[in-house]
C-alpha cells in the first residue's frame, strides 16, 4: 500500500496502476460460494431474507470472524484506563503503594492503547473487505437473475427498479458491515461498564443501567419509524428512477415533441413524494441522536443522584473512573442512532433483493431444445401451442399454433399489426410462457430483434459478439449487408466506438449491423422480426437477395414481414389473424384460398399500381411550374466533402469526465451556499460549541466539587452538587437537539436544491449530450450519487464538527492541567497534518476511479437488461455474466484499494495520538506532588482517553469526506453544463398563427454532430412549398433523418439558415418552434402510464378529441376492446403493444396536435402495406392543406409526393417533381423507382 501512496504524490494515479485483487477475492470465486451455500435449490426457489444472510456471511466468513476477535479485544483494552483510573488519581493525591507505581500505570495505559489501536485497525479493515466482497456477490446474484427473467414481464420490476437494486441496495448492505458488530459490542461494552461502575458507584450503577435501558427502550418506537420512512423512501426512489431511466432513454423524442419539460415537471413531483419521506426521515434520525447524545449526562446525573440517595460517599477518583466509563459507552451509544439507521436500511434492502430473487424466472419448458445433431430433417415443429404473455388471461396470445418447419426452409410470417407476428417469433425463442401445446426448436438460434439492440462499443465488437475474429468470414458477412460503405463514412471504419443504444447510426445501419451480428454467428435457424422496415427499398432488396437468398440460402430461415413483395420467394407462408395462423401454404395457394392473405396483396397490389400508374404517366403530369434546383453537386461541394473526410475525427462517446487534484474549495462553498446562502452553518457551529462549553463545565463541577478522598469535606452539599450538573446537562442537551435539527433542515435543503438544479440542467442539455454521455453515467448521479447527497453527507459534516470540536475542548481542558502537555501535541497534530497531505492525494483519484468504475456496470446491467431477448437467443449468457464479473472486480479493486489507503493512514495517527497520550501520562506523573489538582488531572486523563480515537475519526471524516464530496462534484459538473437555446425568447415570439403557410427554405446548412465529427450535411439549399407534401430518399445513413432532426433544431447548423414562413427558426425559442411542428418518428416511443397520458401528455385535449384520434388512426376498436378504455395501461417503454400498434399512437399524437408542419420519418416502416395505405389516407384527409415532409424507404409511401428530395452522401442530388424525374430516366429517383418496382413486381407477377 506505501508504495502506491507513494507513486500518488508523484503522480495522478490511473486505473493501470491500481494492482489486482487476490484470485480468493475475486467476484467470480466469491459468487460460486454465496451460490452453493443459498439453499434455494428447494424446489420452490424461494429466497428468504434470512438464507440471504446466511449465504452472505459464508461468502465473507473468514474476514468476519477475524474482525469479530479484534472488535473483543479492542472492546475490553478500552476499559483497562477506567478500570485504573481511581487507582491514578489517587496515586497523583499522594496515596503510593510501591516505588514506581506511576510509570508502571502509564505502562498499563499505553500497552492497553496499542492493543486497542490494533485491534480497531484490523477489525476496520477485515469488515470492509468482507462489505466489498458482499457487494460483489450480490451485483452478480442480481445480475444472474435479471438474466433469468421474463423479458415482457419483469413482474412489476422495471430496469430502473432492478438498477436501483445494484446501485442502492447492495451498496447499502456493503456499508452495513461497519456496523456488522456494533450490536453486541454494546452490549459486551454495557457490561464491562456495569462492572467497573460497580466497583466505583455501587448500588448506584443498578440505577445507571436501568437508565441506559430506559434510553434504549424510548428509541424503540423511533426506530420503528425510522424503519417505515426507510421503507417507503425506497420505494418513491425506485418510482422516480424507473420514471428518470424511461425519460431519459427517449430524451431525443421529448425534445421533438417539446414535452421535456413536462416530463421534467413528473419527476419532480415523484421527487416531492420521495422528499416528503427524506424528510421524515432526516428528523426523526436527528431526534434519535439528540436522544441518544443526551443519554451519558443523564445515565451519570441519574447514577450520582442515585449515590446521593443510597448515602454513597462520591469521591473525585470514583467519579472520575465513572465519568470515564460514561466517555467510553458514549461513542456505541453515539453510533446506535446510525447503527439502527443502518440495520433498518439494510434489512429493507435485503428484504427487496430476496423478494426480487424469488421472482419466477423464464418458463423453461417453452421450447424442447434439441441439438442439431440429434434431430430429424425437422427445424421447428409446433403442435396445438397456446402461448401467452400474460398467463391469467383468459385469452392466450397465440392459440391454435400448429406448423412444421423442416431445414433450410424459407419461412415468411405476415398479418396486419397486433395479430401476433413478433409473438409468435418469440415463442420460437422461448420468451412466451407456454399455456399448452409442444414446442421443438433443433439447433443454434439467431434472432434480429424488430427495434434494433446495439452494445456501446466498437462496430466489429458488435458483429463479432464474442466470437473469435475470421476475417474472410466477416468481410463476406460485411459485404452481404451493404456496410462497406457505411464503414467508409464512419471517422475509424469498424472500430469507431458507438454511443449507447447506436445513437450515432442511423436506423438503417443499426438494423444492418443486427443483421450482421446474426449471420456471423453462423447458426442454424434465423429469426429476423421485420428487418427490412428500416432500411430503404434498394437496401432492403439487397440484403433479400444477398443475406436470405444468398449467405443463408441453406439455413432455416424464419422471417417477419410487412414488404410482400418478398413473400414470392418463401418457400411457407404463415398468415395470421387475432394470435392464430390462419393460413399457411406457398404464395400461388394462398392467392387462391382466404381472404386475409388476399387482404394484404390486395393492399400492396394497389400501392403498386399507384407507383406503376405515375411511373407511365410522369410526361403527361410534368408540372412546368415545378423547378429543378441542385441536380448536380458542384465542384466546390466535392471539394468541401474531400476535405471533410480528410481532417482528423474523434469518438463520439468520450471516457467519463474526471476531475483532478482536490476537490476544490468552491465546491464545498456552492455546496454550503445551497441552503438559504450558508446561513445556518456558523448557527450550527456556535450550538455545538455552546453544548462541548456545557458538557465540560458539568464534568469540571464534578470534579471540582467531590473530594479526593472521604477525610476531605465536600465545598457544596449533595443537592447543590446534583442540581447544578442537572441544569448543565440539559442545558448541552437542548443544545445537541437544536444543533441536530439544523443540520437536518441544512442537509435536506441541500439534497433538494442540487436534485432540481441538476435535473434542469440534464433536461436542458442539447442532445449532443446525451448522445455522447452513456445513461449510465446520468443514472449514477441521480441514484448513487443523489443517495449520498441525501443521507451521507450531513451527517459526515455533523460528525466532523462534532469531533473537531471536541478535540479542541479535550486539549483546552489537557493543557489548562498542565500547560506542558502542549508541547506533545504540538509535534504530533503537525505529524498527522503531514501525513494527511501525503496520503489524500492517492486516496482522492482512487476515490474518483471507483466512482467512475461504477458507471460502465451500470450501463453494462442497463444495456443487458434492455437487449436480454437477443443475448438469450444467442446463448450468450456466460459471456454476458464473465463481463459483469470483470466489471465487478474492476470496482472492487479500485474500492479495496481506496479503504487500504484509509487503514494505512488510520494506523500511523492512532500510534502518534497513542505515543502523545503516553508521553502525557509520563508528564503528569513527572510532575511533582501538590504542582497539580488530582482531580483535573484525573479529568484530563479521562478526556485524553478518547482523544486517539477522536483524532483518527477527524482525519477519517475529513478524508471520507472529501471522497464523498465527489458525489457533489459529479453532481455539480451536471449543473454546469451548456444548455440548450431558450425555450422562449419573448422578443422574437412568433404569431399564434405561425406557421400558416408552411413554406420552408433552407440556404446553405450545414450540420455536424460535434466538433470532433465529420460534416453530416454539407451546404444544402433548397425550399419545400408551402402545403405541398415533400418526399425525401436516400440511401441509408445519406442525412434524411439530421436534415429533420435540425429542422426540430435537436441539431444546431454550423453554418446556414432554416426559414418557415420567413421566420428565421434559429431566432426563436426552441419551444415556440417544436410546439408548433409534428413529428411521427422513426422509433415508435410510448410510455408507461395509460393510453390518455401516452396521446395527450399535456393534458391539452378532451376525451371525445381523443376517441376521435384513435378512431382516426385505426386504434379506436382495439383500445375499446380494452376493460379500462382510455386507462388502460402502458407498460415501461409500451412493451404491452407491439411496434406497429406504438406507431399508429404517433399518428394519434400528431392528429390530435393538428400542425401546419408535419414531418413523418419512415412513420410506416413497422406497419403492414393495408395499415400504411389507411395511414396515407388518413393523412391525405386530415392534412391536405399542410407542409408534410415524408423520408420512406417504400417508395409508394413518396410517390405521390408533389416534391421528391434526393440525398447522397449529405448533399442534394435531386430534388423536383416525381413526374420530372421520372420523365429522366438517368435520374436516381428513377433508377430507385424502377428497381423497387422491377423487384416487387417481377416477384409478385412472377408468383401469381
Amino acid at each position: 500500500m506505501g508504495s502506491l501512496i507513494a507513486l500518488g504524490n508523484q503522480k495522478i494515479i490511473d486505473s493501470e496502476d491500481v494492482p489486482q485483487v487476490d484470485g480468493s477475492d475475486r467476484a467470480e470465486k466469491l459468487f460460486c460460494t454465496f451460490r452453493s451455500k443459498l439453499d434455494w435449490d428447494d424446489g420452490q426457489r424461494r429466497i428468504t431474507t434470512f438464507k440471504l444472510i446466511k449465504a452472505l456471511f459464508f461468502s465473507a466468513r473468514r474476514d468476519i470472524l477475524l474482525s469479530t476477535l479484534f472488535a473483543f479485544l479492542y472492546t475490553i483494552s478500552c476499559y483497562v484506563a477506567p478500570y485504573l483510573m481511581e487507582s491514578f488519581v489517587q496515586y497523583l493525591n499522594g496515596n503510593r503503594h510501591y516505588s514506581n507505581e506511576g510509570f508502571v500505570l502509564v505502562t498499563t495505559f499505553f500497552a492497553a492503547k496499542l492493543v486497542e489501536c490494533q485491534a480497531r485497525r484490523n477489525w476496520y479493515f477485515r469488515l470492509q473487505k468482507a462489505g466489498i466482497g458482499m457487494r460483489s456477490v450480490l451485483v452478480s446474484m442480481i445480475y444472474e437473475k435479471g438474466l433469468t427473467l421474463p423479458c415482457h414481464s419483469n413482474q412489476g420490476h422495471t430496469s430502473g427498479e432492478i438498477i436501483n437494486l445494484m446501485t442502492v441496495d447492495a451498496e447499502r448492505i456493503s456499508a452495513f458491515s461497519w456496523y456488522m458488530h456494533d450490536p453486541w459490542i454494546l452490549v459486551l461494552q454495557i457490561n464491562l461498564a456495569l462492572l467497573i461502575l460497580y466497583r466505583s458507584l455501587g448500588l448506584g450503577s443498578i440505577v445507571a443501567f436501568a437508565a441506559t435501558f430506559l434510553v434504549m427502550l424510548g428509541n424503540i418506537p423511533l426506530a420503528k419509524l425510522e424503519e417505515k420512512f426507510q421503507g417507503n423512501l425506497m420505494e418513491s426512489k425506485d418510482e422516480r428512477m424507473k420514471k428518470t431511466s424511461e425519460v431519459l432513454l427517449n430524451m431525443r423524442i421529448l425534445k421533438l415533441q417539446g414535452w421535456e419539460m413536462k416530463f421534467l415537471s413528473k419527476i419532480l413531483d415523484l421527487r416531492r413524494v420521495e422528499a416528503s419521506w427524506l424528510k421524515k426521515f432526516v428528523y426523526n434520525s436527528a431526534a434519535i441522536s439528540s436522544v441518544l447524545w443526551a443519554a451519558p449526562s443523564f445515565v451519570s446525573a441519574t447514577a450520582f443522584g442515585a449515590c446521593m440517595l443510597f448515602k454513597i460517599p462520591l469521591e473525585s477518583g470514583k467519579i472520575l473512573a465513572a465519568l470515564a466509563t460514561f466517555r467510553i459507552l458514549q461513542t456505541p451509544i453515539y453510533k446506535l442512532p446510525d447503527t439502527i439507521s443502518m440495520i433498518v436500511q439494510t434489512k429493507v434492502s435485503l428484504d427487496r433483493i430476496a423478494s426480487f430473487l424469488c421472482l419466477d424466472d423464464l418458463q423453461q419448458d417453452v421450447v424442447e431444445r434439441l441439438s442439431s445433431g440429434s434431430c430429424s430433417k425437422t427445424d421447428v415443429e409446433a403442435s396445438d401451442g397456446a402461448f401467452s404473455w400474460d398467463v391469467s388471461s383468459p385469452v392466450p396470445t397465440l392459440r391454435d399454433i400448429t406448423f412444421k418447419i423442416r431445414q433450410g426452409m424459407n419461412v415468411a410470417v405476415c398479418g396486419t399489426v397486433g395479430s401476433g407476428k413478433s409473438s409468435l417469433l418469440s415463442s420460437i425463442l422461448g420468451e412466451v410462457p407456454k399455456v399448452s401445446g409442444s414446442l421443438k426448436v433443433c439447433g443454434r438460434k439467431a434472432y434480429i430483434a424488430q427495434s434494433p439492440w446495439i452494445q456501446s462499443g466498437k462496430v466489429e465488437e458488435n458483429i463479432l459478439f464474442g466470437k473469435p475474429m475470421e476475417r474472410e468470414w466477416y468481410e463476406r458477412v460485411v459485404e452481404a449487408c451493404s456496410l462497406n460503405k457505411d464503414l467508409e463514412v464512419l471517422p475509424f471504419r469498424d472500430q469507431t466506438v458507438i454511443g449507447e443504444r447506436g445513437i450515432n447510426l442511423s436506423g438503417g445501419q443499426k438494423q444492418r449491423i443486427q443483421i450482421a451480428r446474426a449471420l456471423y454467428q453462423d447458426a442454424d435457424i434465423y429469426l429476423f422480426d421485420d428487418p427490412f422496415s428500416a432500411v430503404d427499398a434498394h437496401t432492403g432488396s439487397h440484403l433479400f437477395k444477398e443475406v436470405l437468398l444468398g449467405i443463408l440460402r441453406n439455413k432455416t430461415v424464419i422471417y417477419v414481414t410487412h414488404q410482400l413483395e418478398f413473400l414470392p420467394e418463401a418457400d411457407l407462408i404463415l398468415v395470421m389473424k387475432d394470435g392464430t395462423i390462419t393460413q399457411a401454404g406457398k404464395y400461388n395457394e394462398l392467392l387462391d384460398s382466404g381472404t386475409d392473405f388476399m387482404e394484404l396483396v390486395g393492399a400492396h397490389t394497389d400501392a403498386l399500381a399507384a407507383v406503376d400508374s405515375f411511373e407511365k404517366g410522369s410526361a403527361a403530369t410534368a408540372q412546368s411550374t415545378t423547378t429543378s434546383q441542385e441536380k448536380k453537386v458542384s465542384n466546390d461541394e466535392e471539394n468541401r466533402q474531400e476535405e471533410d473526410l480528410a481532417t482528423p475525427k474523434g469518438q463520439l462517446v468520450q471516457e467519463e469526465e474526471r476531475e483532478k487534484g482536490k476537490v476544490g474549495f468552491s465546491v464545498y462553498q456552492k455546496y454550503m451556499s445551497l441552503a438559504y446562502g450558508g446561513a445556518l452553518v456558523p448557527i450550527i457551529f456556535v450550538v455545538q460549541s455552546l453544548f462541548q462549553i456545557l458538557n465540560i463545565g458539568s464534568n469540571y463541577w464534578m470534579a471540582w466539587v467531590t473530594p479526593v478522598s472521604q477525610d476531605v469535606k465536600p465545598p457544596v452539599s449533595g443537592s447543590t452538587l446534583i442540581i447544578v450538573y442537572v441544569v448543565l446537562a440539559t442545558a448541552s442537551s437542548l443544545c445537541i437537539l437544536v444543533r441536530a435539527m439544523l443540520a437536518a433542515m441544512t442537509g435536506f435543503k441541500i439534497a433538494t436544491e442540487l436534485f432540481n438544479q441538476m435535473h434542469l440542467r440534464v433536461f436542458r442539455a442539447s442532445m449532443s449530450f446525451f448522445d455522447a454521455t452513456p445513461i449510465g453515467r446520468i443514472l449514477n448521479r441521480a441514484s448513487t450519487d443523489q443517495s449520498a447527497v441525501d443521507l451521507r453527507l450531513p451527517s459526515q459534516f455533523s460528525n466532523l464538527l462534532v469531533t473537531a470540536i471536541n478535540i479542541l475542548g479535550i486539549i483546552g481542558v489537557m493543557g489548562q492541567v498542565a500547560w506542558q502537555v502542549l508541547i506533545v501535541f504540538i509535534p504530533v497534530i503537525a505529524a498527522c497534518t503531514w501525513y494527511r497531505q501525503y496520503y489524500i492525494s492517492a486516496a482522492r483519484e482512487l476515490a474518483r476511479l471507483s466512482g467512475i468504475s461504477r458507471s460502465p456496470l451500470v450501463q453494462h446491467f442497463s444495456e443487458t437488461l434492455s437487449g436480454i431477448t437477443t443475448i438469450r437467443s444467442f446463448d450468450q449468457e456466460p459471456r454476458f455474466r464473465s463481463d459483469i464479473m470483470r466489471l465487478n472486480d474492476c470496482y472492487s479493486r479500485l474500492r479495496f484499494h481506496a479503504i487500504s489507503a484509509m487503514e494505512w493512514l488510520c494506523f500511523r495517527l492512532d500510534l502518534l495520538s497513542t505515543a502523545a497520550f503516553a508521553l502525557s501520562l509520563v508528564i503528569l506523573v513527572s510532575i511533582p506532588q501538590g504542582v497539580i489538582n488530582p482531580s483535573f488531572a484525573g479529568l484530563a486523563v479521562t478526556y485524553a482517553l478518547s482523544l486517539n480515537s477522536l483524532q483518527a475519526t477527524l482525519i477519517w471524516t475529513l478524508c471520507d469526506l472529501e471522497n464523498k464530496m465527489i458525489s457533489v462534484e459529479r453532481m455539480l459538473q451536471y449543473i454546469d453544463i451548456p444548455s440548450e437555446p431558450p425555450l422562449v425568447i419573448e422578443s422574437t415570439r412568433p404569431e399564434k398563427s405561425w406557421p400558416s403557410c408552411g413554406e420552408i427554405t433552407i440556404c446553405n446548412l450545414q450540420v455536424r454532430y460535434g466538433a470532433h465529427l465529420p460534416m453530416v450535411l454539407r451546404g444544402l439549399t433548397c425550399t419545400f412549398p408551402g402545403g405541398l407534401k415533400t418526399g425525401i430518399v436516400g440511401r441509408t445513413g445519406c442525412g434524411k433523418s439530421t436534415l429533420i432532426q435540425t429542422l426540430f433544431r435537436i441539431v444546431e447548423p454550423t453554418a446556414g439558415e432554416i426559414r418557415i414562413d420567413g421566420v428565421n427558426i434559429l431566432t426563436i425559442g426552441l419551444h415556440d418552434l417544436r410546439s408548433r411542428l409534428s413529428i411521427i418518428p422513426q422509433d415508435p416511443t410510448m410510455f408507461e402510464g395509460t393510453v390518455r397520458s401516452n396521446l395527450d401528455p399535456l393534458e391539452e385535449h378532451t376525451d371525445d378529441q381523443i376517441w376521435e384520434a384513435l378512431d382516426k388512426c385505426q386504434l379506436g376498436d382495439e383500445v375499446r376492446k380494452k376493460d379500462l378504455k382510455l386507462d388502460s395501461p402502458v407498460s415501461e417503454n409500451g412493451q404491452n403493444w407491439s411496434v406497429g400498434q406504438r406507431q399508429l399512437v404517433c399518428l394519434g399524437r400528431v392528429l390530435l396536435k393538428r400542425s401546419k408542419v408535419l414531418v413523418l420519418d419512415e412513420a410506416t416502416a413497422s406497419v403492414d402495406t393495408a395499415t400504411d395505405n389507411l395511414i396515407q389516407e388518413t393523412l391525405r384527409q386530415h392534412f391536405s392543406d399542410c407542409t408534410v415532409i415524408t423520408i420512406a424507404h417504400r417508395i409508394s409511401s413518396v410517390i405521390d409526393s408533389d416534391m421528391v428530395l434526393l440525398l447522397d452522401q449529405g448533399l442534394i442530388k435531386e430534388h423536383d417533381s416525381p413526374a420530372k424525374l421520372l420523365e429522366d430516366k438517368s435520374s436516381s429517383f428513377s433508377k430507385l423507382v424502377t428497381e423497387y418496382t422491377a423487384t416487387s413486381d417481377s416477384r409478385f407477377r412472377r408468383s401469381c
